[in-house]
């Protein structure tokens, strides 16, 4: 209800019951009569509760709106981790098939390594272990009987393979305690195992008796203790 004084002089006095005018004459409603008004309490206890559940569903909503702002920061923040964790499992992945290929070479080169160096470790035990007044006639080699293969563990690279030479020693000896010293120093050696006579007789040469024998023993790789490295190429002074 808006009032306009027409008259000039003096204002009418404010009328008495809590209402408050403005500059233009806007009243407003008078809270604590209607308040007073109220007489039902279940009616001022339901009033209360949904000022109550309004005041709480929007303090949830200012909640959930925090949260979710933080949270999607925090998404952004996991995104960007992942596209960093990704390039760097791509490549380890890639260093992986690098180094599974080189140690696939590094198997090759070993294997053949090993077979090179067969017979030069097969002449110089046999040359170690042959006693005075005993000579040989043969060496060769005969078919030996691979060992069986230890079961692969699975994701391990593949085990090298173990070349196999049986050998077989024909030689001639004037004194028969020449021939078992013989045996014995060939059993001792780290190269060699399954070492076995074979035969021995006593045969005439050059109008002497002489004990000629054949020995059987199987080559193998020995222990790194007994592998001794040096460079191919020496400096000279």
């Amino acid at each position: 209800m808006i009032e306009i004084n027409l008259l000039p002089g003096k204002k009418k006095a404010a009328a008495a019951g809590g209402r408050f005018k403005l500059s233009l004459g806007l009243k407003l409603p008078d809270f604590r009569g209607i308040i007073a008004n109220i007489t039902n309490p279940w009616l001022l206890a339901a009033s209360a509760a949904w000022v109550l559940v309004l005041g709480g569903g929007l303090a949830l909503f200012v909640t959930s709106r925090a949260r979710l702002a933080v949270l999607n920061s925090r998404l952004e923040e996991v995104r960007v981790e992942k596209r960093r964790f990704d390039a760097v499992i791509a490549q380890k992945r890639q260093s992986e098939k690098i180094r599974d290929s080189l140690v696939a070479e590094i198997n090759i080169i070993h294997q053949i390594d090993a077979d090179r160096y067969i017979w030069p470790h097969i002449l110089d035990q046999v040359t170690k272990a042959l006693p005075p007044y005993t000579w040989l006639t043969s060496i060769s080699a005969q078919a030996a009987t691979a060992p069986p293969a230890p079961a692969a563990t699975p994701g391990a690279p593949p085990a090298p393979v173990q070349t196999v030479v049986g050998l077989s020693i024909t030689g001639s000896t004037v004194d028969i305690q020449a021939y078992t010293t013989f045996l014995r120093q060939l059993a001792a050696s780290p190269w060699l195992t399954e070492v076995t006579p074979a035969t021995s007789q006593t045969i005439v040469e050059q109008d002497r008796p002489v004990t000629a024998f054949t020995v059987n023993a199987r080559y193998r790789v020995a222990d790194s203790v007994y592998i001794h490295t040096v460079p191919l190429t020496q400096s000279l002074r």
